[in-house]
């Protein structure tokens, strides 16, 4: 007997997202067609944001409560990482799942013909940006959605530890547990 699930767990799911595939195994099922009429869909595509996303805002309001200083969509690097730290040379990607392809062999086989040239073009994008920005000196991080709806914290503390790693400073602004006055700490010692 099939195993029911709430509503909120049926609907909650993305594609590709890991709860769908035990062990790397395949997503089963097929492609069964578009729902919708192709207007309907290019009205619906035309809602879609391409800067400034949830996830992005996420981060970026994390980042800003720890203090730290960051530029965003730097159109003169490749790709525009959305968050670029230009002293220590590292360009942060925070990336949707289905945009981005995440895990894609293993869903690639439910989508239409379009969309999977499309997702598929966008990684080879991602990929040719890389490699252009890595041949420049600079190091990448790409977050990707689930990890920030998983863990904001936990992401910002990868961003902050990849920019240690490059020689940079970080300074904090942190809560104290007391009067939770804010007080700036700095997290690397000077002696």
């Amino acid at each position: 007997m099939a195993k029911k699930t709430s509503n909120k767990n049926r609907f909650s799911r993305k594609a590709g997202h890991r709860s769908w595939a035990a062990r790397n195994a395949p997503v089963p099922g097929g492609h069964r067609g578009d729902i919708m009429s192709p207007e309907k869909r290019s009205t619906v595509m035309s809602h879609i944001k391409a800067k400034n996303t949830s996830p992005e805002r996420i981060v970026f309001a994390t980042l800003g409560q720890h203090g730290i200083h960051f530029a965003r969509h730097v159109k003169g690097l490749p790709g525009r990482p959305d968050i670029v730290f230009r002293q220590a040379k590292l360009a942060v990607f925070l990336d949707g799942d289905f945009w981005h392809g995440w895990r894609f062999p293993l869903w690639e086989h439910k989508l239409s013909e379009k969309w999977r040239t499309k997702v598929a073009a966008t990684r080879e994008r991602d990929h040719r940006n890389f490699r252009m920005l890595r041949q420049r000196g600079w190091r990448i991080l790409r977050i990707w959605e689930h990890q920030i709806e998983r863990s904001p914290e936990g992401c910002v503390e990868r961003i902050l530890r990849a920019r240690e790693e490059r020689g940079c400073r970080v300074w904090r602004k942190q809560l104290t547990l007391n009067d939770k006055s804010r007080k700036t700490r700095m997290d690397q010692d000077d002696s």
